[in-house]
């Protein structure tokens, strides 16, 4: 069993490395986590021990295949908790990343494949993530950024890259929902601001570089 403090580097770990395929630079981790990189390394020699990290002086993490098992684990509580919290609770999609934080630390699987259950096997989280099933299995996805988008490109919002409230709140005030369906109709060269119109009801507004950067679209 790996400690609450182990199972956050693991999903750093995962997160940072594309779902496990990459390499993570130690500094990169650190300042993921916002720990000090002496810290770091202590943790990473530690995981190395469990044959969860490959760690070697001077060269980039990578999780092995026993890592990859782990962490995706725990990224399954966390987005299982969360869209259990949306569905089942009527949280808002910007309340639930705390409360997941949390509730994904229990140890005991029965519980999590009962939430599974309970919401009939979901494949997606309310932030448009794939959910690991109960083997560490997930579904690919290939999103791309709205921002590496052309004029005149239709779309539809699959997920966002950043489950902060901040972020989530601010599309919740411009009623902004995944599935939205868009079109791109200008992009400002100098800044890649965008103005996009939305299909359903043909409203239009504008995203700068940093929104259209977190919004993934298919």
């Amino acid at each position: 069993m790996n400690s609450l403090v182990e199972e956050n580097y693991l999903k750093a770990l995962f997160h940072l490395s594309g779902n496990g395929v990459g390499e993570v630079n130690v500094k990169d981790l650190s300042k993921h986590l916002e720990i000090k990189m002496p810290t770091v390394n202590s943790m990473m020699k530690k995981l190395c021990e469990k044959e969860l990290v490959i760690y070697e002086t001077y060269k980039p993490l990578r999780l092995t295949e026993r890592g990859i098992f782990k962490a995706s684990l725990i990224v399954r509580k966390h987005r299982l908790t969360e869209m259990f919290l949306v569905e089942k609770m009527g949280f808002g999609w910007e309340q639930v990343h705390e409360v997941a934080e949390q509730i994904e630390h229990i140890q005991s699987p029965l519980f999590f494949d009962k939430m599974d259950e309970l919401l009939n096997y979901p494949k997606m989280d309310p932030h448009g993530s794939p959910i690991p099933d109960k083997d560490g299995n997930f579904e690919a996805i290939n999103y791309k950024k709205l921002a590496d988008y052309s004029v005149g490109d239709e779309v539809e919002i699959s997920a966002v890259t950043s489950s902060s409230e901040e972020f989530l709140k601010y599309l919740n005030s411009k009623n902004i929902r995944l599935h939205d369906r868009i079109k791109i109709i200008t992009i400002e060269e100098y800044d890649g601001t965008m103005i996009v119109e939305f299909l359903k009801d043909k409203k239009r507004e504008t995203f700068s570089k940093v929104v259209s950067s977190k919004l993934l679209v298919k």
